[in-house]
Formats: structure tokens, C-alpha cells, sequence
């Protein structure tokens, strides 16, 4: 217990770190220092010689998660981490069925399709079965067979209830048998042919078990059940699961993460104890006691309270705009303000619920010279040029992939129209052939005949080179051979396009093959597995703008939620769904613990969304976090305090200016379209219309829990809130 892995930690960190060969649940807090406990806990293990560097196996959510803790690892011990089997659930299913592609029905080399491949082998399966895709739309098609996938369920286990799913099923049939022709598997494929070659083969199962004494998974609260499934297929019941995960922060339900598998696996294991880590060491007080206090809320949490010995901070600013226009000046008030302060603008960030939400506050940032990044772009094995390179390249590794075939036989521009492959498609159907045996026997005429035979002989000396070169040397040779170089430098804008088509040389250049498989075929499992995966381009000091999704895991010196009302955050859709509000709450929960010492809350209570005027009511959010953290900001205020910077800062407000015309288009009206208002009866509202005066006036409001009302002004005791 004295040794240096253990200097520095906290008693609950040093607690889960030595906890003896069982299986437990970590209920890591934000900012609680989760991803050390995971490393340092792999490092005991290995220190302390219960198990082997190979006895480990570790699962995480990302790539860069699993680079990380390798990175962190090999500099806690002595010991080389290649090899060891620590890796997204994708990239350990991959190589579980790489290593057992006969038992899996697959071949060696076969190939992983990314979404955007997925869904054109789709469109493929529906033109072959002639069904129209306005009725059934490709990618609905596509979420329909990954959701079963996830749940486990073959076609067979389908029971349709209608026409529609029915259609939706036999495209599914046709789907899997088109994929185990081409030999090609889905990312959900990945995932169900793992589960099924552990259910199916009991020998595999058992050598694994035998293999990793010890499971650790990270964010365990994003797993979905067929992970869970495959994890505890894995383990069995006598290995140890070291399960670190925040109930709190589960905010992928659209995507199948179920936040319950944590109290299964709390039953299932028979767990007695759950180590919570509450100690944070991210934020100031104020910021954490507002988020306590907002996630109490929440039914059914197992339960933690985030504390830390940094002081309460300051407080929280909670700003009310008149628009979206004047939140958006405000922000950009503040950010000069923090910028005067020492901050850079890399350690500030706009987080919003709907990405709509960004176009005004990009305009305003953009006028003011203040620079930013959208975080989230096009990742870089996503882009359209790469995915043409990597065609080519799944080409010379397999060129019976008819959806790298279909991508790049026409580009660039051959002379093969719609017709000439239509016509090449009904041969391969007819001859049960590939499109690329096909085409070596089909009967083309013109220039579409020359352009088929040019690409064959392009594919077939891809091929060659494969055998006799360097990996780089291969993809630097494909680049001038598909023309993908010469087509991009003559475009007017293929500047970009060009270096990055350089940069997948660099890619190749510097790619480690870890596998048995050839350089080729595990540079392109690479690729489609790090498709998901995205890192901020390098560069200038820039202000960081994205979603509260996209903010998971991150952190930043001060933070910006914006576009705090009812129906945006939290978000309509969510509001018709079993837990939806639970969840929304979950994201706000995250937003707030991104900030490390000065966080800011904005709503507007008018704002263009989808081009519409929409006036909303401030979000419940809000009002679930104690006035006595914050401090109030609002337009509606006259004047502000001199002695209080990010007051004065602000510019003059509409609200000290008489009301424009079409808010009051009466003059004797006592409300304003927008302004917030009060009733005994039906609570708080936001004025949507005003009519009449006199005995005569009324207004339309929408009510926060009544919905939208007329109300007549000689009747009705409103009151401005």
C-alpha cells in the first residue's frame, strides 16, 4: 500500500485502485479523476503481479480514450503496452473476429463498412428489390436494421406489424445476404457476430474467460445492451468487471445507450458495495453545488454529491436577452471581457442544444472580429476525397467490394452514365457475380466500354503494387493511378482536397500494424473504425462553439449555455418521451460540469429558429438552480451597478428605449409581445399576441404548464413577472 502508484490519491481513488479480484461499480463524478483510477488500477494489477500486461483486457468509447490510457500506462510501469487488448468495443470485436473468422462465417480479409457505406449497400438492396425510396426512406431503413442489430435480433426474430415493417424486414434479408456475399460487415455487425460467436462456441468463450481474468470498462453508462450483453459474455461470473461509469452523465439514449444496464450490473454481480469518487477537481464550489442541486431532480440515480476544496467561486451568471440577437451580443461582451481578464479564447466555449442555435452567434462573433471553431466538422476518414482513396484501396484489398466498386468506377469521370451501370448491375444479379467479375464479361459499347476496361486495369495493377510495396508507396502510387490527384488540382476550390489526400500518405506513412493481417487490410480497418472519431484541427486561439453532445468529456476555463427555454433545452422532442426530461436533464448536468471556474447561463425570449419568430419560456433548468448561486442579469433591468464589471460591459438595452411599433400596436396596451407575465390560475407565460384596447384588450399567452390561452385584460389578473 506504499507504493508511488498510490502517492497523490484520494481515499475513495486508492480504494477502487486496490480493491481486491472482484467485480465493482465505480460511480465516477465529473471531474473526479476517473481515468486515472482506471490506469492506475491497470498498473496495480500489473505491479502487484496479479495478472500479465496480456491478462488485461479494457474497454473504452474512443480511440483517443484507449491512446490515452495506453499512453498514461506505459508511463506508470516499465512495460510495453503493444499487443495488450485495449480498445473501443468495435475495435475489440474486430479483432476478436479477425482472430476467429472461420467460427464467425467470415472471411479473412473482410472488410467494415462505415455508416455512409452502409447506407449506399442499402440503396443498393432497394433498387435491386424495386422499392421505392420515398416510401421507405434509405436511412430510416438503415436505423431500423442497426436498432435490431443493437437488441440482438436477426430478420427471423422480426415480427413485422405492418406493410412498412414488413418491407423494412425483407430489406434487412436481402441486406445480410448481400453483406456475407461481399464479405463486408456494418459497425452493429461487428458487435452481434462477436455476441454470437461467444454464445455459439463454447470453447472460444472459455479461452477468453481463462485469457482476461480482469475486465475494466470506462463509461459504463453509455453502454447499450448488446454490449452489455457481450461484456458479461466475456467475463462470465467469475472474473473480475471493473465498471466505471456515471449514471449522471448518460446522454446517448438516441443512440441506445441504456443508463439501466448500470443497476443490472449492480444485481447480476451481486455487488455490495459502490465506490463513489465526489471529490472534483475540475470546478469551483458554486458550479458544483448548481449542478447537485439541478440532478436531484432526476428519479432512480444511485446517488453522489460532487464537493471540492477549491472554494465556492464565483457566482453563477444567469443572463435573460430580449432576443437571440442581444444573447448573442452579450456573449460576445463577455468573451472580450474574460479576454481582458488573461483567459485565451481556446479555454472558452458556446454550448447550445441545437446546432440552429449557432448561426447568430457565429454572426455575432464573426462581426466582432473574435475568432471561433465549430467543433465537430467533417472528420478526416469521412471526408468525400478520402473515402474515394479508401475505395481504391478496398479495391486492391478485395475487388469483389461492389460498394468500393460502385463509389469509383465513375470517378472521376469515365464516360459510365446511369444506364451503363444499371446494365452492368443486372448482369452480376443474373450471374450471381460480383460487379467486378461482371464487368470483365459484359457487353458495353462506346466510351462507357473504354472507361470499364480503364479502371479494371487500374484496379488490377492496384493489386500488383499491393504485393510488392511499402503500404505509403501503395497509397502514394493509387493517388496518380486513379487520377484522384489531377482531377482535385483541376478543380477551382480542390486545393484542400489535394493535401488531404496528401495527408492519408502521412496516414499510411506512420501507421503501426499491431495485427496478422497485412499492412492493407488493417490500414483500412483503421480507417473505417477511426471514422468516428474526431480531434480539433490545429491552429489559431479560437473560441470553441458545439453541442452539448459534442462537449462530453471535455473542459474548459469558463462556459457559455445558451438558449436556456422550454421546448429547445430542454428540447420539445424530448418532452413526449419516457425519460426524456430525465435525460435532458442528464445533458444540462454535463454542460454545467464543462466549466471550471466561471459559467454562464443565457436564454432569449424571442428567437429565430427553423425561420420563425418562436418566443419561449425560460427553462426549468434554471429555475431548478438556487437563486443564491447566481446572479441575475437581465434586459429588463434600467440600469447596471458601476461597481460591477460584467455589467458594465453590457451596451445599452432595447428595454431602456419606447417599445417598436409592431410590439405594441396599440398604445394604451399594458403588454408587449415577448415580455414574461404571471396568472393565479395558469403560472407563468410569455405574451405571444395583443389585441384591442380598452374593455376591449386581450392578449395570447403561452403557459409554461397550461399551454397557450386568450385572455380578456378586463377579466384576467395578469401580472408582469
Amino acid at each position: 500500500m506504499t507504493s508511488p502508484l498510490l502517492t497523490g490519491l484520494n481515499a475513495e481513488q486508492r480504494a477502487a485502485v486496490t480493491l481486491p479480484r472482484q467485480s465493482a461499480l465505480i460511480l465516477a463524478g465529473a471531474g473526479s479523476g476517473k481515468t486515472r483510477v482506471l490506469t492506475t488500477r491497470m498498473a496495480w494489477l500489473i505491479q502487484t503481479g496479479q495478472v500479465s500486461p496480456q491478462g488485461l483486457l479494457a474497454v473504452t468509447f474512443t480511440n483517443k480514450a484507449a491512446r490515452e490510457m495506453l499512453a498514461r500506462l506505459s508511463t506508470l510501469l516499465p512495460i510495453n503496452t503493444r499487443g495488450m487488448w485495449i480498445g473501443t468495443f468495435h475495435g475489440l470485436c474486430n479483432r476478436l473476429l479477425r482472430a476467429h473468422f472461420r467460427e464467425a462465417r467470415l472471411p479473412q480479409l473482410f472488410q467494415i463498412l462505415d455508416s455512409q457505406d452502409q447506407l449506399s449497400a442499402i440503396k443498393r438492396v432497394m433498387r435491386a428489390l424495386n422499392i421505392d425510396e420515398e416510401r421507405h426512406a434509405p436511412r430510416q431503413v438503415q436505423q431500423f436494421i442497426n436498432g435490431h442489430k443493437e437488441e440482438g435480433r436477426r430478420p427471423a426474430a422480426i415480427e413485422p406489424f405492418d406493410m412498412h415493417s414488413r418491407v423494412q424486414r425483407d430489406i434487412y434479408i436481402a441486406y445480410e445476404a448481400q453483406c456475407q456475399k461481399e464479405g463486408v460487415v456494418d459497425f452493429a455487425e461487428l458487435l452481434l457476430r462477436s455476441v454470437e460467436l461467444l454464445q455459439a462456441n463454447e470453447s472460444i468463450r472459455e479461452h477468453y474467460r481463462a485469457r482476461f481474468p480482469f475486465v475494466l470498462v470506462d463509461e459504463f453508462q453509455d453502454t447499450n445492451r448488446l454490449q452489455y450483453v457481450w461484456l458479461k459474455l466475456l467475463a462470465g461470473s467469475e472474473n473480475a468487471v471493473f465498471a466505471v461509469g456515471d449514471d449522471d452523465q448518460s446522454i446517448y439514449g438516441f443512440r441506445g445507450a441504456e443508463v439501466g444496464n448500470m443497476r443490472d450490473f449492480e444485481r447480476d454481480y451481486g455487488l455490495t458495495e459502490i465506490i463513489r469518487l465526489e471529490q472534483n477537481y475540475r470546478s469551483f464550489g458554486n458550479i458544483l453545488d448548481a449542478a447537485n442541486a439541478l440532478i436531484r431532480h432526476n428519479q432512480g440515480r444511485l446517488g453522489k454529491n460532487l464537493w471540492t476544496t477549491a472554494g465556492p467561486g464565483q457566482p453563477i451568471r444567469v443572463f435573460e436577452a430580449g432576443s437571440d440577437g442581444d444573447e448573442a451580443r452579450f456573449v460576445v461582451e463577455e468573451v472580450r471581457a474574460l479576454l481582458g481578464d488573461g483567459l485565451a479564447l481556446s479555454e472558452m466555449a458556446l454550448l447550445y442544444r441545437s446546432n440552429a442555435q449557432s448561426r447568430v452567434l457565429e454572426h455575432a462573433l464573426f462581426s466582432a472580429g473574435i475568432g471561433y471553431r465549430v467543433y465537430g466538422g467533417l472528420r478526416f476518414f469521412e471526408r468525400m476525397e478520402v473515402k474515394h482513396a479508401l475505395a481504391y484501396l478496398r479495391l486492391a484489398a478485395n475487388p469483389d467490394d461492389d460498394g468500393a466498386f460502385l463509389r469509383v468506377v465513375n470517378f472521376p469521370p469515365r464516360g459510365l452514365g446511369a444506364r451503363s451501370l444499371e446494365t452492368l448491375q443486372s448482369h452480376a444479379a443474373s450471374a450471381g457475380q460480383s460487379l467486378q467479375q461482371a464487368a470483365r464479361h459484359v457487353a458495353l459499347s462506346g466510351k462507357a466500354a473504354t472507361g470499364l476496361n480503364t479502371f479494371l486495369l487500374c484496379v488490377d495493377r492496384l493489386r500488383a503494387t499491393a504485393e510488392a510495396v511499402p503500404l505509403a508507396e501503395l497509397v502514394s502510387a493509387m493517388l496518380e493511378e486513379s487520377g484522384l490527384v489531377q482531377h482535385y488540382r483541376q478543380e477551382r476550390e480542390g486545393a484542400d482536397r489535394v493535401e488531404n489526400l496528401e495527408e492519408l500518405v502521412a496516414a499510411a506513412s506512420g501507421f503501426e500494424n499491431d495485427s496478422e493481417l497485412s499492412d492493407l487490410a488493417a490500414f483500412l480497418s483503421h480507417a473505417s473504425l477511426e471514422a468516428g472519431e474526431h480531434e480539433a484541427a490545429p491552429g489559431a486561439d479560437a473560441l470553441q462553439l458545439m453541442t452539448v453532445h459534442a462537449a462530453k468529456g471535455l473542459e474548459f476555463q469558463a462556459v457559455f449555455v445558451c438558449g436556456l427555454e422550454e421546448g429547445l433545452f430542454p428540447h420539445e422532442n424530448a418532452l413526449s418521451e419516457a425519460d426524456g426530461l430525465e435525460e435532458e436533464r442528464r445533458l444540462m448536468y454535463v454542460a454545467i460540469t464543462r466549466a471550471r471556474q466561471r459559467l454562464y447561463l443565457t436564454r432569449a425570449e424571442s428567437r429565430m429558429l427553423h425561420g420563425q419568430v418562436r418566443y419561449g419560456l425560460r427553462s426549468r433548468f434554471i429555475d431548478e438552480i438556487p437563486e443564491s448561486l447566481c446572479r441575475w442579469l437581465s434586459t429588463a433591468q434600467p440600469a447596471w451597478k458601476s461597481s460591477d464589471r460584467f455589467l458594465t460591459a453590457m451596451p445599452k438595452r432595447e428595454a431602456t428605449t419606447p417599445a417598436r411599433s409592431e410590439e405594441r400596436p396599440f398604445a394604451n396596451q399594458p403588454f408587449r409581445i415577448g415580455q414574461s407575465v404571471s396568472h393565479a390560475k395558469f403560472g407563468a407565460g410569455v405574451v405571444l399576441k395583443c389585441e384591442g384596447s380598452g374593455g376591449d384588450a386581450r392578449v395570447q399567452v403561452n403557459f409554461r404548464d397550461a399551454g397557450v390561452k386568450w385572455l380578456a385584460l378586463g377579466f384576467a389578473r395578469l401580472t408582469p413577472s
